[in-house]
This record gives structure tokens, sequence and C-alpha cells, in this order.
């Protein structure tokens, strides 16, 4: 979906490059997650900075010692370590050789995405109260910061400004907003780890959020510019999928209609005035996605689902049978002590 997505903001000549540059996350990641960025993003869990080497090369995880639900948070978390790269790649269409990229991924991968990621899900952002669901902080703000890093760094995209570069494939953006769209209903509802209330409420958060951030864009459209936009549409729809992945299992009732109109609206007037700008990316906006997040995780502080509690989905979680959360999640668990509790723009 994100490769559709970015490949058909890209230019023709570039579309292949972009969706080989977010397949290759999908290669190298994964190996380099269960060798050694497992371990160092989650095990120790109460490890301040830094995790050890405790679980190398998954040492002691397989099905015989927890029939398997410990694999199966490896695997769940592995993917959304796989597409936080492929989320900077938007930024560097047209300014990064690929041989370059493979490089970039797997370092920063290690140096940047794994720290940050045991800093939110167990380290000192997680000690002073951090309350992230579905990896607001970790992946979208982190991708966003490095993407914004990027274009600083690489400078202009060649021709920029005073060609234009408008998108090559309208209906390979479509395609990938709606397999996005899909996708992130796996990765927010699957963040409570169990099939409960957490995880419908979360489902449907996702929906109402997208839903409300497109629609919004869409009638600022047609309202500013006297027609709306596909590209509007599809940008909106994913503004509104970030700004509620780190509230997902948190808010309630018109919450999630809120965050996402808000998002809708602020990425619409934002990605409008970036045309002045030099640093412009094409498919990655930083500061949509490091704002509406931010948005979504404030929110989420401030408007909880009553009787959840305002910590991350890794480390808590609620029992599948009841809503009353389990006195052992009240200590906040690790992602692989939580099974035993039972609970669980890109604008363009």
């Amino acid at each position: 979906g994100l490769a559709f997505f970015y490949g058909g903001m890209d230019r023709g000549r570039n579309v292949l490059n972009m969706l080989m540059m977010n397949f290759y996350c999908v290669l190298v990641i994964p190996v380099l997650w269960v060798v050694v960025g497992y371990t160092l993003a989650q095990e120790p869990f109460d490890a301040t900075f830094i995790g050890g080497f405790d679980k190398l090369f998954l040492e002691g995880i397989g099905v015989g010692e927890d029939n398997g639900k410990t694999l199966a948070v490896v695997a769940f978390l592995g993917m959304f370590a796989a597409i936080t790269p492929a989320l900077i790649s938007g930024a560097v269409a047209d300014r990064m050789k690929f041989s370059a990229w493979a490089i970039f991924v797997p370092v920063w991968s290690l140096l940047v995405y794994v720290p940050v990621f045991k800093w939110v899900y167990g380290g000192w952002l997680f000690d002073r109260g951090s309350i992230d669901f579905a990896g607001g902080t970790a992946i979208h703000v982190n991708a966003g910061i490095a993407a914004l890093a990027c274009v600083l760094v690489l400078g202009k995209r060649k021709g920029w400004p005073k060609e234009g570069q408008p998108p090559h494939s309208m209906p390979l953006v479509m395609i990938g907003t709606g397999i996005l769209w899909f996708g992130w209903f796996g990765f927010n509802a699957g963040s409570a780890l169990v099939a409960n209330g957490q995880a419908v409420q979360a489902f449907m958060n996702t929906f109402l959020a997208a839903a409300a951030a497109g629609l919004v864009w869409v009638v600022v459209e047609w309202r500013r510019d006297g027609h709306p936009t596909n590209l509007g549409a599809a940008s909106g729809i994913v503004a509104g999928l970030v700004a509620i992945t780190p509230a997902a299992g948190y808010v309630s009732g018109m919450a999630p209609l809120a965050i996402g109109a808000i998002a809708g609206l602020a990425c619409c007037y934002g990605c409008g005035s970036r045309l002045v700008s030099a640093t412009t990316t094409r498919s990655t906006s930083w500061a949509c996605t490091s704002s509406v997040d931010s948005w979504g995780r404030s929110s989420s502080a401030s408007s909880p689902i009553p009787g959840s509690s305002p910590i991350s989905a890794w480390s808590s979680v609620r029992d599948s049978s009841t809503a009353v959360m389990p006195a052992c999640c009240s200590s906040r668990p690790s992602p692989t002590e939580r099974q035993s509790c039972g609970r669980a723009c890109s604008p363009s």
C-alpha cells in the first residue's frame, strides 16, 4: 500500500525505484529485527535507554515456551520496524540513489528506530508516562523527523521549483491509500494484542478518524479551489490515520471524529503553504506527520476511555473476557509478559 501510495505520487521515471525502496525495507528489516533488533528494543523491558543481547537471534523464543505467544509479538513488532523506514522513502524520492538507501535503512533502523522504540515502550519516555497506543511516537514522529533531516542534508530535488512534478498516476495513489487504510486496521486494532473491547474501539476509531479527515480535506478543497481532488482525499485519509494512531485505544465517542477533522484541516492548509519552501517533499511531510501525531497523543491524554490505563498498548492490555484490567497489568508488564495478563500527510 505504501509503495503504491508513494509510487503514484512520484515521477513516472522513478516509480520502479520507489517501489523497490519500499520492498527493500520488507526484505532487510525482518532479518535485522529477529537477529538483533528485537532484543535491543525490548529485552530487558525495563532498560532505560537500550536493551541487551539476552534474546539475540531470538534465543529462548519459540513455540515450545509459551505456545508461540511471544513469537507472535516479535513478528507483529517486526512489521512496525519494517514500515517505519519505508515512510521516509517519500522524502528522498529524486534525492537518494538506491545504493545509498540500501545502506541507510539498516543503519538508521539500528541507530535511531530501535533506541527510540525502546524509550517509548519500556524506557525513559515510558517511565515518565508517555502515551502511545500503536506507534505514533516510535513510528510516525520518528520517521517524520528523519525525513526532515534527510531533506535538509540532501537539499532540493533537481529542477525544483522551476519544473513541476505532479503525481504520475493517481489510480496508483488511490489504490495505495485503500490498501493502507485496510492495513491500518490491523496495526491499530492489533496493538491490543487480543480480540477484546479495546481492539474493537481502536478499529472503530481508525475508521472514523480517517473518514473525517478525508471528508474535511475534500470540503476545504471544494470551498477554497472550487473542486475536490483525488489527491486531497487520499492525503486527508492518511493524515487521519496518522493522527488517531497513538490515541486509537484510548479515546471513544466522537473523539476520533474531532481528531480526524482537525488533522485534515491542519494538514490541508499546511500542505498548501509548503509549496513556498525550498525543502518541500512530495510524498512525506514531516511537519504534518509529526504534528497530527502529537495531536493524537495529546488527545488520548485528555480524553481516555473510562477505565483504561494511559500507557502503551505494548505494556498494558485488557483481559479478553472482561473489561476490568487485571491486577498484573497495573505494574506495566512487558510485551512478552502481558499475555499472562490475558489482555490485552503523508500529505502530498
